[in-house]
């Protein structure tokens, strides 16, 4: 059965895992792009060999698993090299989330993406995540081992906060408390269910 899906997008540091959190929490399927990249290039599958094989056995750690500090360093820093990494790890992304979202058995289901771009096949509604740009950047720092230069690169190679806000149906904003996130969250779960059910028939 065709399960009601939101595509639940964000910039970099916006909370996105903190918000997926929470709907995990109420029993909803989330098939989450970043956990799936990390699948797609571990030890043995293809595209990991594809990888090696392009940017040189430099690019794995001492366990054979991918150094993607020093991945994300590189293709931030040369566009070319992105889009060659996206055209041979998207589509089996793409493939694992695919087979996410037809196991659900929630009434809806929460694809995750990275940044999104407002346009996607398998999404019905929009939800983003925001967060103003020095809270990004403060999140990231305390979380990522990066330079200020890597994180505003990461920051300009998404679609841009206005663009984001632009496609979004509905927006959890996300510079408060965590008893205001888990309202809004709260507050979406029985929207999206009262859709899906007048949607797809789904409980």
């Amino acid at each position: 059965m065709r399960r009601f899906v939101v595509g639940l997008t964000g910039g970099i540091g916006s909370g996105k895992s903190a918000v997926s959190a929470r709907f995990e929490a109420l029993g909803i399927t989330i098939a989450d792009a970043d956990i799936a990249a990390r699948h797609v290039v571990e030890p043995g599958t293809i595209a990991l060999t594809e990888i090696v094989a392009h940017f040189g056995p430099d690019i794995l750690q001492t366990d054979g698993y991918l150094n993607r500090a020093r991945l994300r360093a590189i293709v931030f820093e040369e566009p070319g090299q992105r889009r060659w990494l996206e055209s041979v790890t998207v589509p089996a992304i793409m493939t694992r989330l695919k087979t996410v979202l037809a196991h659900s058995r929630s009434a809806y289901a929460i694809l995750m993406l990275s940044s999104g771009s407002g346009q996607h096949p398998l999404i019905d509604r929009h939800l983003v995540v925001d967060a103003g740009p020095d809270t990004q950047r403060r999140r990231v720092m305390a979380r990522d081992n990066n330079t200020q230069a890597q994180i505003d690169a990461m920051m300009a190679s998404q679609p841009s906060r206005d663009a984001r806000l632009a496609y979004a149906q509905d927006i959890v904003t996300n510079e408060g408390s965590l008893t205001a996130l888990d309202d809004q969250v709260s507050a979406l779960h029985q929207k999206y269910t009262q859709l899906s059910s007048a949607i797809y028939g789904t409980t």
